[in-house]
């Protein structure tokens, strides 16, 4: 059975984002991952962390302003100054929460910009943060994002990621690869899974339609589940859909889905 981690920024959200910790662990997740962690202190977050006996597995490099509809600027020529502090930030949450691994990012492309310019900077920007990562002990992921969802995303294809990943040619960059979006834009999921798995370093699940909870939708996620454990895949699935209830109520796909 794989293991699971509940992405925190869209799991237990009736909950104040400090109290989604123990909630978590009462629902019998061993780990977590996050968006973003840099509203709160570090510290504070490694006390629910310690507090509830759970692993932090993944959380994003900062990736421009959220609210305002940046969905991050690995991309953009005109914010590599803002990238690389935001490389330093997250290596600095990552250092004390304990996480092996940071997720980019790479944003939409900016209006005006050249295809050549977009890749050259994505992967110059990568390298930076990779060779920074690798001295701190930390795996680089980059993650293909449907453009459905959002519109203009300049990562969005698994082969994509890897061609990326060829350029930037460091041995702890890897694809974050998200079943639901890689089922929006491609399909071939399983196929994808097995040819790929050594450049694979973290899965996140969502049904489509809706983004909800697995079983809500298209995807075969009881073949999925199981194929995972077929092909030796060992890290941490995460949890990253939009509860079509409570996210209690929906937690009960893990016993149908993926039994022990």
């Amino acid at each position: 059975m794989p293991k699971f981690s509940a992405n925190l920024s869209m799991l237990f959200t009736e909950l104040p984002f400090l109290d989604r910790f123990e909630a978590a662990a009462r629902a019998s997740f061993e780990a977590v991952e996050l968006q973003f962690p840099y509203a709160f202190a570090a510290n504070d977050i490694r006390q629910r962390l310690d507090d509830n006996g759970l692993k932090l597995v993944l959380h994003n490099m900062p990736a421009g302003n959220w609210d305002a509809g940046e969905r991050g600027i690995a991309c953009d020529p005109s914010r590599v100054p803002e990238f690389r502090s935001g490389v330093n930030q997250a290596m600095e949450y990552a250092q004390v929460l304990g996480v092996g691994q940071l997720n980019c990012l790479a944003g939409k492309a900016p209006p005006g910009v050249s295809t050549d310019a977009l890749r050259e900077t994505f992967v110059s920007n990568l390298s930076y943060a990779a060779d920074a990562f690798r001295a701190a002990g930390l795996r680089l992921l980059i993650e293909p994002i449907n453009t459905y969802d959002i519109p203009g995303f300049y990562l969005n294809r698994t082969d994509q990621a890897l061609a990326i990943l060829d350029a930037v040619g460091a041995d702890n960059a890897l694809v974050q690869y998200d079943v639901y979006h890689a089922q929006r834009m491609e399909g071939e999921l399983a196929a994808t899974l097995q040819k790929q798995l050594h450049r694979i370093g973290h899965i996140q699940v969502a049904d489509n339609p809706g983004r909800n909870e697995p079983g809500t939708g298209e995807i075969n996620y009881a073949f999925l589940l199981a194929h995972l454990d077929r092909i030796g895949y060992s890290g941490w699935v995460g949890c990253e859909y939009k509860p079509a209830a409570s996210t209690t109520e929906g937690l009960g796909w893990r016993q149908r889905l993926a039994p022990v």
